[in-house]
Formats: structure tokens, sequence, C-alpha cells
């Protein structure tokens, strides 16, 4: 049984723009959902999002008959963390909070087994490698992990040409919300200072040949980015388009905000 590809890695190495989602609900059903939808990754998110180990490998189960690409994205970028996502079979890694090209290094040491690494040997019992099905699934594992990095503060994007330097490192993700609390402008991701600093950061990580991404609930912004070079723009969330969807179909019969809106239809 060969070792699937990552079709997503090799999209993101031939410059070739990504449309993602971010999956928040933690449930597998609208993980299934969003993945016959059309967007091309789809990040399951174990930072803000109420995830666990198996709550995440649901979700990886689920989206296994889709073409979108599940990224899962860890709390933290700990060797010991990363190595159980690893084998319950996610193959491409959203990491936050990623503020130098050194903890970089220590990252790509976590996604690869020895000697290039330190990824612990446990695949023959693994989702990984198909149970044992892929026989040479520690060989070539590293070939199809995909490793996306995020810069969101202001040490990072200071360091961003010597991270976008790191080799195993296949993408730079601009974190907007928290980029923009550092910079002293929380909750103002559309602030002319901050704007200024990601569209440099974009710049500078696709001058340095690494691919560029970024979320942000804002069209205008996010095809400003794919203008800039940027190759993987995640463009909403499952939980704020729940939410709005909701909201706008309650407020067509005068319900909304927690009134009880008139008696009559």
């Amino acid at each position: 049984m060969p070792a699937p590809k990552n079709a997503f890695k090799a999209r993101l190495q031939a410059g070739l723009p990504q449309i993602g989602l971010w999956l928040n609900m933690a449930e597998p059903l609208p993980a299934e959902i969003a993945g016959h939808a059309g967007f091309d990754w789809l990040v399951i998110d174990g930072e803000h999002g109420p995830n666990d180990l198996r709550s995440i490998m649901a979700q990886l189960q689920a989206l296994s008959s889709s073409s979108s690409e599940a990224v899962v994205r860890p709390p933290m970028g700990e060797t010991w963390m990363i190595k159980q996502l690893l084998d319950i079979g996610a193959r491409t890694l959203l990491v936050p909070m990623v503020d130098s090209a050194e903890q970089a290094k220590a990252l790509v040491d976590a996604v690869r087994y020895p000697p290039e690494g330190k990824r612990g040997v446990g695949a023959a019992v693994a989702r990984a490698s198909a149970f044992n099905a892929i026989a040479d699934y520690t060989d070539t594992a590293a070939d199809e992990i995909c490793l996306l990095v995020q810069a969101e503060t202001m040490a990072a994007i200071d360091d961003i040409e010597r991270i976008a330097e790191v080799e195993g490192v296949d993408g730079i993700f601009i974190g907007p919300a928290d980029l923009s609390a550092d910079m002293g402008f929380r909750g103002q991701i559309g602030a002319p200072q901050v704007q200024d600093v990601i569209e440099n950061a974009i710049r500078r990580i696709v001058a340095a040949g690494k691919p560029a991404g970024i979320l942000t609930f804002d069209e205008d912004l996010n095809r400003r980015y794919l203008d800039l070079g940027a190759t993987f723009v995640a463009v909403g969330a499952d939980v704020a388009l729940y939410s709005s969807a909701l909201k706008t179909l309650v407020g067509r019969y005068g319900r909304g905000s927690g009134g009880a809106g008139p008696a009559s239809y």
C-alpha cells in the first residue's frame, strides 16, 4: 500500500493559491460538511477550539473522503504533542507562536524521525501508517508532512527571513489577531500600522521563497493578500459562519439579540 501524497503541500510548492476555512466546532459532522464544500484546506483548531486528541482524530476520519487537506493546529509546538498528532494521521501542521528560527528548527526536528529528527518511532501501531499497511512509512513520511509555522509577534516578524531559511519549514502564516495585539492595536487588524507590517511580512516571506498564509474574515483584505502573493489564505470560520447564518434567519422573523420579537408571523 503506497503512502498517500500530500497534494496541498505540492500545490503550495507550485505557488498555487489555496483557500481555507477554520474548523472550531470540534465535531466530525460539521468538518465533513465543510470538506465537501470545496475548500482547499481546513484547519482543525486545537489552540482556540475545544479539541482534544480524540476529537481531532474523529475529524481527520470525517475528512478522509474529502479532497480538502486537513491542517491540524496544536495548542503549542510541543514535541510530545506533535508526535501524537502525526501518529493519529495529521500530515499538515500549523504551529502557533513561532518567534524565531531556533523554534522553527526544533519543530522540524519534531516532525522527522531519527537520525534526521526526534519524532518517536511508533508507526507500526499508528493510524498514520494505516496500522503498518504502509510498509515504508517511516522512510517516506517526511516527504509528505507539511509544516506551517505562525508568525504572530513582532519578534517573529523581525526574524522572518531566518525563519524562512529553515529547511523543512513549508510555509509561514501571519496571525493577524495576535500580531495586532502585540503591536498595541488589539482588535484592530485593519489599522494602517498593522496592515503595513502584514503586507511587508508577506512580501518578505514570498521574496525568501516560502509560501505565505493568513486568515481574516474580510474579503477585501484576503483578496489584497492574494494579490501580494500569499498562497494559503483562510477566509472564514465555521463557528462565525454558523452564527451569522442563524442570526440572519431568525432576524427575518423579527427575532434575535435575545428578544422575543413580535408575537405574530
